[in-house]
């Protein structure tokens, strides 16, 4: 794929530039909200399973230097622009191509503080095929959510974190798989404007963790009642995510 066939984004106010292609899956806000809800300090590590072109694991990057980043994507295409990104943003993004449930070896031979991930959101029994393949991919479900939240906590440290962006209407499922193998579960809804139902949540849980689950009070992305203007409506708090990188703070 050749530079004309993609573009350059910048996100997280300029901070990250994310070459994408023009066509197929592009990242939005969703990997923004979750690297900015991780917790990591300067020194430790963080997988980012399906890291595509790598926005979620550069933005984590940007905000808190001095982290190990490490990606899996399973598309080759994603996979070098996510290690293109890396260099084009000087930070030491090692990527791995590879599947889900079968993983290089090197890297099942690592474990991190931190790992996060979105998987994909639809499941195929229940809607209709992206077009494009690269968005189809990135979309639609062939690996059950359990399956993303195994191979996370195997790749997980002792003590460590997963943390999961996901549609609501996953959310029993994917509150299933958490419970099955981590504790001391958080929830975030992402609730797009005062008044309207959460569409997303953030969920994260603690290898070996204890502690009881906590909801917290949840992230309102735009302001007013309705989109008036052709123009960003994002209350203070996402704007300070969004642009200012600032952390998301679950609970």
């Amino acid at each position: 794929m050749s530079d004309a066939d993609l573009t350059l984004d910048r996100i997280l106010g300029g901070r990250v530039a994310l070459w994408q292609p023009r066509s197929g899956y592009r990242a939005g806000v969703d990997p923004v909200f979750l690297a900015a809800s991780v917790a990591a300090e300067a020194g430790q590590s963080v997988l980012d399973l399906g890291c595509g072109a790598g926005a979620a694991a550069l933005c984590l990057g940007a905000r808190v230097p001095g982290l190990r980043l490490v990606g899996l994507e399973r598309q080759a295409l994603y996979a070098d622009l996510a290690r293109r990104n890396g260099e084009e943003n000087a930070q030491e993004f090692q990527v791995f191509e590879g599947d889900l449930a079968d993983m290089p070896g090197e890297l099942r031979q690592m474990r991190f503080d931190h790992v996060i991930a979105n998987p994909p959101y639809f499941r195929r029994d229940r809607s209709v095929r992206a077009g494009n393949d690269a968005r189809e991919g990135a979309h639609g479900e062939e690996t059950p959510l359990a399956a993303w939240v195994d191979a996370a906590t195997r790749r997980c440290a002792p003590r460590g974190h997963v943390t999961f962006i996901q549609r609501v209407e996953r959310l029993p499922e994917l509150l299933t798989a958490f419970s099955a193998r981590l504790g001391s579960l958080q929830l975030c809804p992402l609730i797009p404007r005062d008044g309207r139902e959460a569409q997303l949540f953030l969920l994260r849980g603690r290898k070996e963790g204890r502690a009881a689950f906590r909801l917290g009070p949840g992230l309102v992305v735009h302001s007013g009642s309705a989109h008036q203007r052709d123009e960003e409506d994002y209350t203070p708090d996402a704007t300070a995510i969004l642009r200012n990188a600032q952390p998301l703070n679950i609970c």
